[in-house]
């Protein structure tokens, strides 16, 4: 029986969300769902000896500790195999995950697996780690476990897998030399063949897309400038009356602060669910700063604060939703006079 090591949130360690993400590394006591499904998956052949858990908030905010309190949590142990996650679209959890799994097996030279959705900003670690595509959220865990357990089998197995798109990994940049029945050549124009006939094909090379954006020319005179607030951070009117969605909005509210000095507990709140939100709720200027904005007005360092501000949660967001939000409003923005945005985060 092959023993792997499972490393998995404070979430899916069951003791709590995003309350508990200050949590230090540990091990657990009894083995939780998410690690017996694994083992389930393994059919006998493997099972997951041990689960260790920490909070995304701590590693974030300490991963050097972080990596160090973990590794040495896995050394004792004595597993065979890494699995991380699945982090789905967690983007704290998909970092720990990437930096869990590129560290053991750099410094334990054992194999490693990992799975997330592709815009997890973990998946930089694809050239470190084997990392498996799931869906963008828990709802895709049965999925995931199916994707992910023959792979890590066969990695703790010693066996070497096959091209990614054979196997079902993310790309991971790194090229080996093999045989094939056919050069080159052929194997291009087949594909172009497909690809002018609409037909599915798998590139054997896939190119790198870079989503560049231009930089605006700079204003040439801030003091008489319209400024508009925006943010990711998911600060609205207190009671979210759009009912923006604390992870994966589909949608964004546009609010009125024409009057509005000071964004006060009692008048707005964040409704994100990816950050500790005590701290942004006591004082939402902390993330949306119309405070500091008035001061600049006042001052004459601004000509004015735009009358309205927009607003959605960052947290699981898809990249292409956000490029809708902005899309919609940004046409706005111009219509309005707006000279500039600064667009915050969390």
């Amino acid at each position: 029986m092959i023993k792997i090591v499972h490393y998995i949130n404070q979430f899916y360690a069951g003791i709590g969300g995003e309350e508990m993400a200050h949590v230090g590394p540990c091990k657990m006591d009894v083995i939780p769902p998410v690690s017996k499904a694994f083992t389930a998956a393994w059919k006998g052949e493997a099972e997951v000896v041990a689960t260790i858990y920490c909070g995304d908030s701590y590693f974030a905010e300490q991963t050097d500790k972080a990596l160090a309190e973990i590794c040495e949590l896995i050394k004792s142990v004595g597993g065979e195999m890494l699995i991380c996650g699945p982090a789905f679209n967690a983007g704290r959890y998909g970092f720990a995950c990437g930096n869990v799994a590129a560290a053991v097996k750099a410094q334990m030279g054992i194999p490693t697996l990992t799975g997330m959705y592709e815009e997890n900003p973990g998946t930089d670690y694809k050239n470190k780690t084997i990392i498996v595509p799931t869906a963008n959220s828990a709802a895709g865990m049965r999925k995931a476990v199916a994707a992910m357990a023959p792979l890590a089998l066969k990695l703790a197995k010693g066996e070497e897998l096959g091209p990614y798109y054979e196997e079902g990994y993310m790309y991971t940049g790194i090229r080996k030399n093999m045989f094939e029945e056919e050069i080159g050549a052929k194997r291009a124009v087949k594909m172009m063949l497909k690809k002018l006939a609409g037909e599915p094909f798998i590139t054997e090379f896939p190119m790198p897309s870079f989503d560049r954006v231009a930089p605006n020319p700079a204003v040439k005179d801030i003091s008489k400038a319209t400024v508009a607030l925006c943010t990711s951070g998911g600060i609205v009117p207190k009671g979210n009356p759009d009912h923006i969605e604390s992870s994966s909005a589909s949608h964004y509210g546009k609010y009125d602060i024409e009057g509005v000095m000071d964004l006060t507990e009692e008048t707005y709140e964040t409704a994100h669910g990816g950050y500790d939100p005590v701290y942004a709720n006591q004082d939402a200027d902390r993330v949306l700063p119309v405070d500091i904005m008035r001061d600049l007005e006042k001052e004459g360092k601004i000509g004015k604060l735009h009358r309205y501000f927009y607003t959605t949660v960052g947290n699981g967001t898809a990249v292409a939703s956000a490029k809708k939000f902005a899309a919609e409003y940004s046409k706005e923005l111009v219509a309005d006079g707006v000279d500039a945005v600064i667009m915050t985060s969390t």
